[in-house]
């Protein structure tokens, strides 16, 4: 007895003062990698569009290349991964890719229930619908018996179901895997509207031989934020994500952009300006990664202002109005916790 006791006392010692270790996370798998893998759609432009030469753009891709800027020092070290519908949230938990950037709604069901955690909102979107213009159609109360083309395993399938019921209005809708096939057979004259989320209809729209044929009805009968998302439980590079996306949103808001981002290292003293370029380290620290990795995210893609511009904006072609996603002083949604 006295054996037995004396060599769990001895398995006990040894345990307390075996070296503490800690577990590598997906950040730590990042950084030896050199390369983050970033899941997107790659057919919508403003968000993620490949074009005929393998030019990558859109505003998901920005935040893709802004993670890898703060992660890895450079916003090139990133692998964009074209992923269906079906697949984004498979590719996610299975490894197969360390971020999804791909236009997803942030909903409690898929935040509680599909082992993933949003980062933060990056863009406020809605569901919207496309008629014919050479249809009388002008607000989506006049869709009663309508044929809906939507994509399957979305938020835009339950969306409508319930808009139509509460408006008691018949209608028939019609799912497609993706936005391609569903546009395709609503432009062959298989259903009589289109539905998905507005930003998706400027873009289908812009892309028209004849964008002038086709009109997007006023009304948004959904909240749709769309937030990048990691693995559930991968707590840094959630807090990478998370606060790249704020650091983008307070840069807007600082006046800082790509175009005097170095000025503004060179004369920072305020605490908020360094904290935000990450100037100490301080956060670095925190993170696990390189100091001025603020600074790194500004001078690689600018700030929020520039990424919708760019993406969304007049500059795109797509001309959406900020709308929601303006700041919150002016009139936006858009807020981020200040630096300090």
């Amino acid at each position: 007895m006295q054996h037995s006791i004396y060599r769990l006392g001895t398995l006990v010692l040894a345990l307390l003062l075996a070296p503490l270790t800690v577990a590598a996370d997906q950040l730590d798998a990042v950084r030896e990698r050199g390369l983050l893998r970033c899941g997107v759609n790659g057919e919508i432009p403003g968000l993620s569009y490949r074009d005929d030469d393998g030019d990558w753009s859109g505003i998901d891709v920005d935040v893709c290349r802004a993670v890898a800027a703060a992660a890895l020092g450079s916003a090139d070290k990133v692998e964009l991964i074209p992923l269906s519908t079906a697949e984004r949230f498979d590719a996610l938990r299975q490894g197969d890719i360390d971020l999804l950037a791909r236009n997803t709604t942030w909903t409690q069901a898929r935040d509680l229930t599909q082992g993933l955690s949003f980062a933060a909102i990056l863009y406020y979107d809605g569901q919207g619908f496309m008629v014919p213009r050479s249809t009388e159609t002008l607000s989506t109360l006049e869709l009663g018996d309508a044929r809906i083309c939507a994509i399957a395993d979305t938020t835009s399938i339950d969306n409508a179901k319930r808009y139509f019921k509460r408006h008691q209005m018949p209608m028939e809708l019609k799912q497609f895997p993706d936005l391609k096939a569903a546009t395709k057979a609503y432009l062959e004259g298989e259903c009589t509207t289109l539905t998905t989320d507005r930003s998706q209809l400027y873009a289908v729209r812009a892309q028209l031989e004849q964008p002038e044929s086709q009109r997007i009805l006023p009304e948004v009968i959904s909240r749709d934020p769309l937030s990048p998302a990691v693995v559930k439980g991968e707590t840094r590079l959630l807090d990478l994500v998370r606060w790249t996306l704020y650091t983008l949103i307070n840069a807007e808001e600082m006046g800082i952009s790509s175009d005097n981002v170095v000025t503004a290292k060179a004369r920072a003293q305020s605490d908020a300006v360094r904290t935000l370029l990450d100037l100490d380290g301080e956060m670095a620290k925190a993170l696990g990664i390189e100091p001025e990795w603020g600074y790194r995210v500004i001078l690689a893609v600018g700030n929020y202002g520039e990424l919708f511009e760019r993406n969304l904006g007049k500059a795109s072609g797509l001309n959406i109005k900020r709308g929601l996603n303006a700041l919150w002083t002016q009139g936006g949604l858009l807020y981020a916790p200040p630096p300090n």
